[in-house]
């Protein structure tokens, strides 16, 4: 998550071309996006004011992870969609002074139950990634799709966050041309010595098995998807 940057100061960035898709697995699940609102069945919906247009030209080729509990270390409470919201109370928490200025946001939630939760339709801008760099291309809000996963770096996510995590990115794979399981990547890799999450705990291998994209590499024991790079 990430205070929001002021948008006209950014410069937009055509997407590259891509000249062949990979197999990606069906939705299952019952998740579906609807191409024309940018929401997705099967998720709660919970509109976020901290959203904006990508800018001309830009649609998601990236799914970025990360990891968030509020307070930290606790699950289960309201301060995710309170911060996503603008209405986090100062006084409900000594960490929440430090961060109930923020303006930030994410397009999808998964919480440690398997609960989905929306707050931004998929083809407009959640601010989520700050300063981030995906191979060389900046400002990573501009492309791409951004997933908070409710835990911390150190402890395991859930049986049930993995299987909706998978049932989801099949969702934006088949509706969205320029996504796949290559370019799916975590905060920590594009915003690497400023951002930690979704941290060690998270199971890259076990993802990239969830995507039928075979078994653990060198690449998946140092938390990186194939194509998904440290900075």
């Amino acid at each position: 998550m990430e205070p929001a940057v002021p948008e006209r100061a950014r410069i937009p960035i055509m997407p590259a071309m891509v000249s062949s898709r990979p197999s990606v697995p069906e939705p299952r699940r019952g998740l579906r996006l609807d191409p024309l609102s940018g929401r997705l069945a099967g998720a709660r919906q919970v509109d976020s004011p901290n959203q904006d247009d990508r800018p001309p030209g830009c649609e998601p080729e990236l799914v970025v992870l990360h990891g968030i509990s509020l307070p930290p270390g606790e699950f289960g409470g309201d301060g995710i969609e309170a911060l996503f919201t603008n209405r986090l109370d100062p006084a409900a928490h000594p960490y929440y002074r430090r961060i109930a200025q923020l303006r930030v946001s994410s397009h999808f939630l998964i919480r440690r139950d398997g609960e989905l939760v929306q707050f931004v339709p998929v083809h407009r801008r959640a601010w989520h990634a700050g300063e981030s760099s995906y191979r060389g291309r900046r400002r990573c809000n501009d492309f791409s799709v951004g997933i908070e996963l409710e835990g911390t770096d150190e402890l395991p996510y859930t049986d049930p966050q993995y299987e909706v995590l998978g049932a989801l990115l099949a969702a934006l794979f088949a509706a969205c041309p320029r996504l796949g399981p290559e370019h799916v990547t975590g905060h920590e890799h594009v915003s690497p010595g400023r951002k930690t999450d979704p941290g060690p705990a998270f199971d890259w291998a076990r993802l990239r098995r969830g995507l039928a994209m075979g078994t653990a590499s060198a690449e998946t024991r140092g938390h990186v998807i194939p194509g998904s790079p440290r900075s």
